[in-house]
């Protein structure tokens, strides 16, 4: 029987050769000056074009959305540039790829922003920890966004759009999950304006909206996807209350008026079932809802990744870490052998172990 994880699909006017992303993951192999894609990242991403749909990891769309070391950026010349190599690798291979856009607002430490807090959309704390130069610090009170400075980080993600195009990429994806700037935004934990970007639902998501507006000046809506989280809890300071899920549900059918290359949602990364409030199963949820195309994300395999489009709860599924073993996973899932294991002592850290140097079946098999 066919998988139907191996099953090619379209997004709107893009053909992927089978329904299996490579999920966005910060590798922090850019320790260069200029925070740009090297050779070596390109090579990375080289070895996983087999994937129906790469999503690149969370790339800043400015200096102030940095919260993590050595992220390659796409707001400067330089970035531009590296990432022409990478996408050029991909489309080499037969490959697509997205650029997925970043800005992280209060998971930061100013040690990013010579010694300056960062910002969020309200001064309130995540206390949580941020990954610095100097190892682990914990986060510190960031600094509420001004409205023209909101303005300007819809600029930046327009530009940062424009310079994705530039640099080759097949689309964008914005991430507004994880608990990062976006998702901030979205719910009561971490936004308590007054203005128009707080409150209301629609203040709350006002940010995603005019940045998709703002993006599609630049490139074509059909090849923009958004990632969401609804039921993050718990983790960077993010925690799900009465209005988390209807803000979501109010988000996801507003992106319905929006032609999107697709939706990307994540299974709750902790276990909700007792949680009051949260939604345990997110696809189930949405795939009524929505009516684009659905990317699932969140500890699936082979098997519960072609459960879940048999089921027609997804459409795609987004594979992380077994991607960073396994550069061929798509040949791997196609041939039934089992998969490599990741080490985890090297996701984070610089140069080529544990990044380009698994092998692929036929250097396993040899």
């Amino acid at each position: 029987m066919s998988q139907p994880l191996l099953k090619p699909i379209k997004l709107n006017n893009l053909e992927l050769q089978n329904r299996i992303a490579m999920a966005p993951m910060t590798r922090t192999r850019a320790n260069n000056p200029e925070k740009a894609p090297t050779d070596l990242i390109a090579e990375y991403y080289e070895q996983r074009a087999g994937a129906g749909l790469i999503i690149s990891e969370g790339t800043p769309v400015s200096t102030q959305g940095v919260g993590y070391i050595n992220i390659p950026g796409i707001y400067s010349e330089a970035q531009v540039e590296g990432w022409k190599k990478v996408t050029k690798a991909v489309h080499d291979k037969g490959g697509k790829i997205f650029a997925q856009l970043w800005h992280v607002g209060r998971v930061s430490h100013p040690d990013f922003h010579n010694g300056k807090a960062p910002v969020a959309p309200s001064a309130i704390n995540p206390n949580d920890q941020v990954f610095t130069e100097e190892g682990f610090k914990p986060t510190v009170t960031p600094r509420a966004l001004k409205i023209a400075e909101i303005k300007q980080i819809v600029q930046d993600f327009k530009n940062a759009a424009k310079n994705a195009v530039e640099a080759g990429f097949d689309g964008v994806e914005i991430h507004s999950s994880n608990g990062y700037l976006f998702h901030q935004f979205f719910v009561n934990c971490s936004n308590t304006r007054t203005d128009e970007y707080g409150g209301s639902r629609e203040n709350r998501s006002r940010l995603l909206f005019e940045v998709l507006d703002a993006v599609k000046e630049v490139m074509p809506i059909e090849r923009v996807g958004v990632r969401l989280n609804p039921s993050m809890h718990n983790l960077f300071g993010i925690t799900v209350d009465e209005e988390t899920i209807p803000t979501f549900d109010y988000i996801i059918d507003r992106l319905n008026d929006s032609a999107l290359a697709y939706l990307h949602l994540s299974e709750p990364f902790t276990d909700v079932t007792n949680v009051p409030h949260a939604e345990p199963n997110i696809a189930k949820r949405y795939r009524p809802r929505y009516n684009g195309t659905l990317i699932i994300n969140k500890g699936f395999n082979q098997e519960t990744g072609n459960k879940v489009i048999a089921d027609g709860d997804a459409d795609m599924v987004a594979f992380g870490v077994p991607f960073i073993a396994n550069p061929d996973l798509p040949k791997r899932f196609e041939q039934n052998v089992p998969l490599s294991e990741a080490d985890r002592e090297t996701f984070y850290a610089t140069g080529a172990e544990g990044y380009t140097d698994y092998p692929v079946l036929e250097e396993i098999e040899a």
